[in-house]
Formats: C-alpha cells, structure tokens, sequence
C-alpha cells in the first residue's frame, strides 16, 4: 500500500482524552477514532492489526480441532430468561425490544445461543466431541468504558464451546484450549502467564485467565517466587493459620474501654498500645442487598469476590457510612462483632486471633480482650482476605509477589450448569439422556492488540511484534527528486510483494524527519531507507524498529534478504 493513498491520520499531540499509553498511541497514529464512549471505528491501520491477531486465533483453534460458525449478535432475552442470567448479568446486558414487544440483547457472550444450537443439532454421543467458536463484536454496556481498546463497550472477541460426554472427556478438551492459548500468545509476541482465576457472571467450576505482564494493567496478579502458581487476587488462595501455635498471652476477660472520638484502626492501636494486627475490623458489605459483617484483621483487607463465593452471593458491595447506619442504627467506626444484629462472616485469620481488640457497637467505645468462638460465632468462617505481597504460596510455601497484568484470555470449565439449565442433553451409550458437559474459552482480540502496545512501546511510538504488526516492512523514498531513486523505490517496492512482504511505501512529499517520526510511531518492524546513501553508494539502509539496529545491504539483494530476515523471525515465534 502507497502511503499517499491511505487513510492514516497521525498526529504528534497526545489527546487529553487518553490515559493509558495504548489509548494515546493508538488514536496518534491513525489506528481508532472515537464514536462514542466505548466504542471505536477502526481506521485501515487498526483493522490490519485486529485481522492479524484474529487470523493467528483462527489458525491455532482449527489446528486444536475447532471449528468456525458465526452466531447473531442480537439474542432473544427467552434464552437469557432459560439459563437465568437475564436479570443476573446485571446493567452490563444491554437490553431493548423489536417493534413487537419482544425482548432482545446485544449478545456481550453466547453460551445461551451455543446451548441452544447444541441441543437443536446435537443428538447423540457419537456426534462428540465439539468445539465450535467464532469471531465476533461483542457488546457489554460498561459504567466506565476506559483506557480505548483496553475496555471498551463494543469489542471483538473469539468465543469457543466444546461439549462432551462426561468431565474426564470435557478435562481434555481444556487442555487443548489451555494449550492452544499458550501458542496463540507467543504467536502473538506478548510475554504473559495463566492464572487461576474466578469465574465470575459467566459461572462454571474452574478457570484460567492468561495475563500480559504490563505495568498499566488493570487487574494484579499473584505469583510465587519460588514454584510455577499464579493467580489473580480474586482467586488467590491463602492457606488456614498453623493450629497449636501458644497464644502471646494468657486469654483475658472482655473489657469495655472509651475511645473518644478514635475510630480508624491506627488510631485505635496508638490509643490502646496494641498492633493493628490485634484488632478485628468489621466490614458492612451489601450481600443481594442485605448487610452482612465481614471481619478481617486489621492489617488486612477484605476480598469481596471471596466474600461473594463464599456466601454464593449474586452480588456485593462495600456499604457507605450513611448505607451502614440506615441499615444498622450503629455508629460508623465502632463497629464489631461481639453482639451484632447482622450476620457475621470472619476471615479464618480471625478466628485464630486471641484477646483481641474490636468496636463495642456504641459510640466512643471499643472492647479488649474479645475472644472468636467465645464472645461471638460467626455464621461462617473461610479464606476472606486479599492476598499481600510476602504471604505464603498455597502450592509450596514460599513467598508470593504482585505484578500488574491485562487480562486477555479466559477459558472456563463450566461443566453442565447451561446444559442443565436449558435442558440441552443428548444420548449417551447405554440409551440414556445426559445433559452436555460444557467449557467456554474466550479471547480478547482487539484488546490484545493494545495489550501488545502496552508492552511494546517507548518514547516514540509502538514497537509491534512482527506478527500482529499491520505492515511488516515500510520503504521510505528520500529522494522523490531523483528519478533513479524514486524508479529504485518503485521496483524494490514491487520486488518485496512478490516475495509475500506486506509493505507501506512512503512515498509522500514530506521532509525526511517527518516520515522517520510517523515510521516510529506506527511501529513497523522494519524500516527500509533509500535516500542518499543509496545514490552514493547504491545502498539499502535496513533499520529494525525493536532495537534499532541498523544495517545497509545492496540494492540487488535488498529484497530477498529482508524477506529471508521476516520469514525466519515468523518461524521462531510460531515455535
């Protein structure tokens, strides 16, 4: 493509509406435009990227054995309404009705549609194994669509589903999955890991969630120093207090004490001379809508998706002060557990905590000596805290540390929690009737595309892997004036197509320090130069965009050289 002729706007200001670095490079260089917040037109250098990565997708699921459909983006809400997920997805689901009255949503994912076709077309055992997937705009009505590809409402995501005949049988078909993902993303050049994670709205039993390690990246990731465990912070597990440690002090009587006007657990701990850890914070969160107390130490933190799980709650939040109070008629700040008219759940750190220090559920009061099991009991008591850096690994013991990562990928087991809901069943060999046994595997393809840049960028511009680059070569032209130069240009332009090699000729009128700046910027891999070297000497200037290692090679053996340099990096990122 001759950049004369193409729509690609740079600019050199960064827009005052992008925080994240992919955001700004991405709208700098011509890739996205904003049409409305969350949703994006991808201009032809953008749209390049996406199919890179797409085609990378579709490759390696055809290769673990799936197969491609495509499925409507409008869903009739009577498929939500069957596997129960039509009010519990929440304000994410963007719903509306046809002209008839008829209930629709923009589909955000398509286990329903996949377990409807499946129960329509699939009848017996022997038609299983299946793995069906697409590549899809998916819609979620975010509250904060942020960060331009990163998270946006309208998207493009791949989305597969197998069915099987029992666990054993769906186990293999995650591992496909597991491993196809693996290839996708070294494919792709990311640096990344797989977590266990939770399985939040789309539900099921067990997940992974792959990661690209990157420091603007929304969401932590816990990993252990010393052995292969990685999980997200939702799903880190930390292990239960050693039983028969000695207590620090022989267990004391309850004391009720005035605190005036101390309420924040530091200011608590200076007043009495006690340790943050030796007090129980009490947490109101709302569970469904009713409050629920939720005690941690007071060094630590409350994990709410582990507060959800482990009340098998649809939805929690943290409740304000002035939430708190309406719902309690206690006051802010002197909450605790000893004789609280709510249900109590206790991180199990808690319970083995002994003459503690808590609220007194009265003003300018707190308790000293309070003992779990004896002063209070809770209604239950699990792994309730997040996870801190230094805490040890479930798996081996030893310390864990925290990195910041983009969530790119998630495969879930799901089990049979659709196909039951939606009485989707086929017919095993022994003549019965047997729900399908289910996994879901999705793929953020327009967001890896920024998640690429998140990782490959520097002060210049984007630093595109080789594979998902939307050119792999640009050919700079710096001597438009000189006909030799420009029929030189020309004739290297054409040689390096017939060798396979995606070019941009930049054959614009520009001065040459505008064209290497839109060169960086846009981040192709190589950059080919012909300007006064080449009329000198009859040169080619080879610069690699990664590390800017530059090299000249003869006019003659410009193009196959390049095009063996590309075609053997490719071969090492395919493995």
């Amino acid at each position: 493509m001759r950049y004369s002729q193409m729509l690609l706007p740079t600019t050199r200001e960064t827009p005052s509406e992008a925080e994240v670095v992919s955001h700004q490079l991405l709208l700098r260089g011509g890739f996205i435009r904003k049409l409305s917040a969350g949703v994006y037109t991808y201009l032809p250098l953008g749209l390049a990227v996406v199919q890179k990565v797409a085609q990378i997708v579709r490759e390696e699921m055809n290769r673990a054995g799936a197969q491609e459909l495509l499925m409507p983006m409008v869903q009739p809400a009577d498929l939500w309404q069957e596997s129960g997920r039509w009010q519990k997805y929440g304000a994410e689901l963007l719903r509306f009705t046809d002209r008839h009255g008829r209930g629709f949503c923009l589909g955000p994912t398509h286990e329903e549609v996949i377990t409807d076709l499946a129960r329509r077309e699939l009848r017996s055992y022997r038609q299983l194994p299946k793995n069906l997937y697409q590549i899809q705009t998916k819609f979620r009505d975010e509250i904060r669509p942020r960060f331009g590809l990163m998270r946006g409402r309208e998207f493009v995501m791949k989305d597969a589903y197998s069915f099987d005949v029992s666990d054993q049988a769906a186990g293999l078909s995650y591992r496909k999955m597991f491993d196809a993902y693996h290839r996708i993303f070294r494919r792709c050049g990311l640096e990344f890991r797989a977590v266990e994670a939770d399985t939040g709205t789309i539900g099921g039993s067990f997940s992974h969630e792959f990661m690209v390690l990157a420091r603007t990246g929304e969401d932590t990731l816990v990993v252990c120093e010393r052995c292969s465990y990685a999980a997200n912070v939702e799903k880190a597990a930390i292990a239960p207090p050693e039983n028969g440690a000695a207590p620090p002090a022989p267990v004391r009587e309850m004391a009720r004490v005035e605190t005036p006007g101390v309420k924040k657990v530091e200011m608590v701990a200076k007043f009495l001379g006690v340790r943050p850890a030796d007090i129980i914070k009490t947490m109101i969160y709302l569970v469904d809508g009713e409050p629920v107390a939720a005690l941690v130490r007071g060094d630590r933190e409350v994990q709410a998706v582990k507060l959800k799980n482990l009340l098998g709650a649809t939805e929690v939040e943290l409740a304000d002060d002035k939430t708190v109070y309406q719902k309690t008629k206690l006051p802010v700040g002197y909450l605790g557990p000893v004789n609280l008219p709510l249900k109590v759940v206790a991180d199990q750190e808690v319970m083995a905590m002994v003459n503690c220090v808590a609220g007194a559920n009265e003003k300018q009061y707190h308790l000293t000596g309070v003992q779990p099991g004896r002063d209070f009991e809770p209604f239950v008591a699990g792994d309730l805290r997040q996870v801190t850096a230094g805490d040890p690994c479930p798996s081996c013991g030893g310390p864990v540390k925290l990195i910041e990562g983009i969530e790119v990928g998630h495969i879930f087991k799901l089990g049979t929690a659709y196909s039951e809901a939606m009485s989707a069943t086929f017919q095993d060999s022994d003549g019965s009737e047997k729900p399908f046994v289910m996994g879901c595997y999705g793929i953020g393809v327009s967001r890896i595309a920024a998640a690429a840049i998140e990782q490959n960028h520097d002060r210049h511009g984007i630093i595109f892997p080789l594979s998902v680059a939307p050119f792999q070569v640009i050919l700079l032209n710096l001597g438009l004036k000189n006909e030799a130069t420009t029929r030189a240009a020309d004739q290297l332009y054409h040689d390096l197509q017939g060798l396979g090699v995606e070019v941009l000729y930049d054959d614009r009128d520009e001065r040459p320090g505008s064209k290497f700046q839109d060169a960086d910027l846009i981040g192709i891999p190589y950059r080919l130069t012909l300007g006064k070297t080449y009329e000198k000497e009859g040169l080619v200037e080879v610069r690699r965009r990664l590390d800017g290692h530059v090299e000249t090679i003869e006019y003659d053996q410009a193009a196959a050289t390049v095009a063996g340099m590309i075609n053997r990096e490719l071969a090492a990122m395919a493995g």
